[in-house]
């Protein structure tokens, strides 16, 4: 038995809740994987997981164990990487979670320039808005606007997304250009409500000129959970919006949404890449995170 490729297989199991997930993970037979778990078990004289029908989880002996492994196999990799020659050595598979907007319009066209960098790294990225469960669904890490909820995840604030109201022209002309935020709560004008995914619910949109703060909730007919479709909702005159300068970009120029109160300011929005302490020590995930700080450096 390799000590350290069971370390491996442990902590990925540990990690992912499944020896099925974490053989996938790892490009091992499920049989692999549960021999050099079964192995290291023998060698420390020590259960190191429950088992179940439908989970695997650790036992408190498990966990002391997983928290010194997953040290020593960041200084392997740091030690490997060393000798191999640095970052463009990195290889292997990054598991992210990616809100649309960001993913179509300042991630994947910025990818070439990534991989120019990292050529041996393989992106699963999944696009969605969601709340996502890291662990259970195998996940490096998620990139979120907005706070982070869960107290469990380190959370990296990577830049700040401005925000500024938008309506579509066919909107204005149909419900009149309000002169002042207030009158978006009143009974003349919609908005287009956006479902936090870590609340569920709509939050109103501080706005600010000077001293003077106006909150704004507002009325209206739809609320979506997914930033693309927010946009597309803006764009077809369903109501007001509130959307990062990079989102907006295209649609202004176009002349398909036009700004609104271009003297009231509203607070930034934070901009997270979260991950399971368990990751911490993933060369990959501090790469994409670092490149990733990069990119909305250029955009804020």
């Amino acid at each position: 038995m390799d000590r350290f490729d069971a370390m491996r297989v442990f902590a990925c199991v540990v990690e992912t809740g499944s020896f099925t997930k974490a053989s996938e993970t790892l490009h091992i037979s499920r049989a692999t994987a549960t021999q050099l778990v079964q192995q290291l078990e023998t060698r420390l004289h020590a259960k190191l997981l429950h088992r179940t029908t439908r989970k695997v989880k650790v036992t408190v002996a498990g966990q002391t164990f997983y928290d010194h492994a997953i040290r020593l196999l960041a200084d392997l990799q740091e030690a490997e990487r060393g000798v191999a020659g640095g970052s463009d050595m990195l290889e292997g598979r990054l598991r992210v979670d990616v809100p649309s907007p960001l993913a179509s319009l300042i991630l994947v066209p910025a990818l070439p320039g990534f991989y120019e960098r990292y050529p041996g790294i393989q992106l699963d990225m999944r696009v969605s808005d969601r709340t996502s469960d890291l662990l259970d669904e195998n996940i490096d890490c998620v990139i979120r606007g907005g706070p982070i909820a869960d107290q469990t995840l380190i959370a990296r604030r990577v830049g700040d997304l401005h925000l500024q109201t938008y309506a579509a022209p066919e909107y204005l002309r149909r419900a009149g250009n309000p002169g002042h935020p207030s009158e978006l709560d009143g009974s003349a004008h919609r908005i287009v409500g956006y479902l936090w995914a870590h609340r569920n619910q709509r939050v109103p949109y501080p706005m600010r000129r000077g001293e003077e703060i106006v909150s704004i909730r507002g009325n209206y007919a739809l609320a979506v959970d997914d930033g693309n479709a927010y946009l597309a909702a803006g764009v077809a005159g369903l109501g007001i919006v509130w959307l990062p300068d990079y989102m907006a970009q295209r649609c202004t120029a176009e002349g398909t949404l036009i700004r609104l109160f271009p003297e009231w300011q509203l607070d930034p929005m934070p901009l997270h890449v979260a991950f399971h302490p368990s990751r911490r020590a993933n060369a990959r995930l501090r790469a994409f995170i670092d490149w990733v700080e990069e990119r909305i450096g250029a955009i804020s």
